[in-house]
């Protein structure tokens, strides 16, 4: 089997696809800085510390492992944070991927798998949104995937370096087989701060926004679980070794739901009350995201296997009550 680098993958997404590779058979290498994400996580794989502006190691690093693949994670993914300090992003998933972009050409890689974003589409203009809508990302995190997504289509035609972008919707859940799950600081992602205003280590959640054109007047977004989406990118990358050509695909349930709904959710699934309380609307946040994701059925014969909102939910409280504070305090 072939000799992986995953970029980023001590991170939450990372993680779960490491997994996911190394039950298929793959010899997976981790490359990770440890910024964001954990040791714990990663806690028996060949793990190579490093950024991504190190182009000559992560050459040598590709060489020495014999890589025939590479799967792209590292970045930063703060939307917030990425309005209040643009350079920041610029420079980590910009300039990073560049450079990673460039090792890969060095060392004679010729396939690459890219953590893309639905954040490249900005304000939708239709739902569900499909991989022919415009590119027009409403914050400086979006548009970074946007860039490397574009030099990814021209390294293609100019290098032959054939690539798939996955594009997600909102990530959500805790790996099935147990052990590892999601754990950001700070921590943005709905769920998660959901489930830790029920464990006590947080007043209450802030509803942003209660005057959308939605049923519940709440924002309604497209909630997919981070296995399936780790099985996306192992489908992802064996159509690449099988001389796939480069393509984008959407990955998402295509059903929406509410935040209150996701309040209600976690409510029926841990038999707590969640305290909360509404705020004004953040800027750039559409009312309804939810994906076309049929594309990725169709070519690479991907569908999600957790799809009830429940169930998602479900197995986030299971780490999060078996895991309080996350991976602790190690990084």
């Amino acid at each position: 089997m072939a000799n992986l680098l995953v970029t980023g993958g001590a991170g939450y997404i990372g993680s779960h696809t490491a997994r996911a590779l190394e039950r298929a058979g793959y010899s997976v290498v981790i490359f990770d800085n440890f910024s964001r994400g954990h040791r714990q996580a990663v806690e028996g794989y060949t793990v190579v510390e490093g950024n991504t502006a190190e182009r000559k190691k992560l050459a040598a690093l590709l060489r020495e492992f014999n890589i025939s693949a590479v799967m792209h994670f590292a970045a930063h993914s703060l939307v917030g944070e990425s309005v209040e300090k643009p350079d920041l992003y610029y420079h980590n998933n910009v300039l990073g991927g560049l450079n990673l972009l460039e090792a890969v050409l060095e060392a004679g890689v010729k396939h690459f798998v890219f953590s893309s974003s639905a954040a490249v589409y900005g304000e939708p203009e239709e739902t569900p949104v499909g991989e022919e809508h415009p590119l027009k990302p409403a914050n400086p995190y979006g548009e970074t995937k946007v860039v490397i997504e574009r030099a990814l289509h021209y390294f293609t035609q100019a290098f032959g370096l054939n690539s798939v972008s996955l594009r997600y919707f909102n990530a959500a859940g805790a790996a099935l087989s147990g052990g590892i799950g999601e754990d950001h600081d700070p921590e943005t992602h709905l769920v998660p701060l959901i489930l830790q205003s029920v464990l006590g280590q947080r007043e209450k959640v802030t509803v942003f926004g209660n005057d959308y054109p939605t049923a519940d007047g709440t924002a309604v977004r497209d909630y997919i679980h981070v296995d399936d989406l780790a099985e996306a990118h192992l489908l992802a990358l064996e159509a690449l070794l099988q001389g796939r050509q480069s393509q984008v695909y959407n990955l998402g349930n295509g059903e929406g739901y509410s935040v209150l709904e996701v309040i209600k959710a976690v409510e029926k699934v841990t038999g707590k009350a969640v305290p909360y309380e509404f705020g004004s609307r953040r800027t750039g946040d559409p009312a309804l995201l939810v994906a076309a994701a049929k594309k990725a059925e169709r070519e690479l014969g991907w569908r999600p296997k957790t799809t009830a909102l429940v169930d998602i939910v479900e197995s986030a409280w299971r780490w999060h009550r078996e895991n309080p504070q996350g991976f602790g305090a190690e990084k």
